[in-house]
């Protein structure tokens, strides 16, 4: 298996993050992996369930590319909840 930080498997939505005055796209596995794990660990404290169910889904989608729907919607979840993005701030891939 290849480092899943490395993957170019297209996502099925893309994300546009505003961070620390950054706007920050995710269009990819590979892409939303190194996000999620490049922010430390008490960053994700609060949402330790929805960000291990999300690298859980990315590893997947790195090994599977048919598991990209569940890899979205479990950044999408987390992504929400961390007041990251709003619901309505996705562009769906087609």
């Amino acid at each position: 298996m290849s480092e899943v930080s490395d993957s170019e498997t297209p996502l099925r939505a893309s994300f546009r993050i505003r961070l620390n005055g950054k706007s920050v796209a995710i269009e990819t596995v590979g892409q939303a992996y190194r996000f999620i794990t490049s922010l430390g660990a008490v960053e994700w404290m609060e949402f330790q369930s929805l960000h291990d169910d999300a690298k859980a889904a990315l590893d997947a989608a790195a090994e599977n590319a048919m598991m990209t729907v569940q890899a979205t919607n479990a950044l999408r979840a987390l992504f929400v909840r961390a007041k990251l993005l709003r619901s309505d701030e996705t562009s769906r891939v087609s």
